[in-house]
């Protein structure tokens, strides 16, 4: 028997900065990651979109200096993706938990990004780059005071979760509630559209979600009710349709 629908996955994929600061002092970088280790990983992985630093400038991706503690899309004078623009209205802050989600997997956090990075898996990497972001923000917020290993667990979903294969019939069934906001034609007005997502890109947003890393309260709640067995079916079934 199909079990019964949630009450509402009303919207069920609804889905920086200033001026540079000084380099931040060895002790406190490090309470994040090795800033050394982030400088080598950004110039070979973001300074073809990014800069950083006293001569920085808008290139295909915006400044990052200030990121920490700052409003997501914060610049007036950078033209951000409707998926940016979207988690700007929702109220996404860049943070050390949010900065690691997004470096990790930026569709995961920004439906819609345009940042075609793949994202880093590597924690040594990883930390390193927050690090050494870190090093060009005034007043950061959410610097970890033990060591940063567990941001992993806030960002990763667990591998069995990803293998869930989704039942796309239960999915389409679910996915009624969806429709009360979102369109299944792909249409994108006012909200992103939910159709042919990459399967685990869909799993590991929804489970964003579930951690408060996207900050639609709405959508928090909705996943909340969602166990991994429905996010699979849903997924299942939206990247079937065009």
């Amino acid at each position: 028997m199909m079990p019964m629908a949630r009450k509402t996955i009303c919207a069920a994929v609804c889905a920086a900065v200033f001026a540079a600061a000084p380099f931040a002092t060895p002790a406190t970088a490090a309470e994040i990651g090795d800033p050394e280790i982030g400088a080598k990983v950004f110039k070979k992985e973001c300074s073809k979109c990014h800069q950083v630093g006293e001569e920085a400038r808008h290139r295909i991706g915006p400044i990052l200096n200030g990121i920490f503690g700052r409003g997501a899309g914060a610049h007036d004078d950078f033209k951000y993706s409707k998926g940016m623009q979207r988690m700007s209205a929702d109220g996404l802050t860049w943070t050390l938990e949010t900065l690691d989600a997004y470096i990790t997997n930026p569709r995961a956090l920004v439906s819609g990004t345009r940042m075609s990075f793949k994202g880093l898996k590597d924690d040594e990497e990883r930390f390193g780059v927050l690090a050494y972001l870190r090093g060009y923000s005034d007043d950061p917020q959410n610097i970890p005071e033990a060591e940063p290993t567990a941001l992993s667990s806030a960002v990763h979903v667990p591998p069995e979760v990803l293998e869930i294969i989704g039942d796309a019939e239960f999915g389409e069934y679910l996915s009624s509630e969806c429709t009360t906001c979102h369109q299944a034609d792909g249409s994108d007005e006012g909200i992103p559209s939910i159709v042919s997502w990459p399967e685990e890109d869909f799993v590991v947003a929804m489970h964003a979600y579930k951690q408060e890393l996207r900050p639609h309260p709405v959508m928090q709640m909705m996943a909340g009710r969602l166990n991994d067995e429905e996010i699979a079916a849903l997924a299942a079934y939206y990247a079937t349709l065009d």
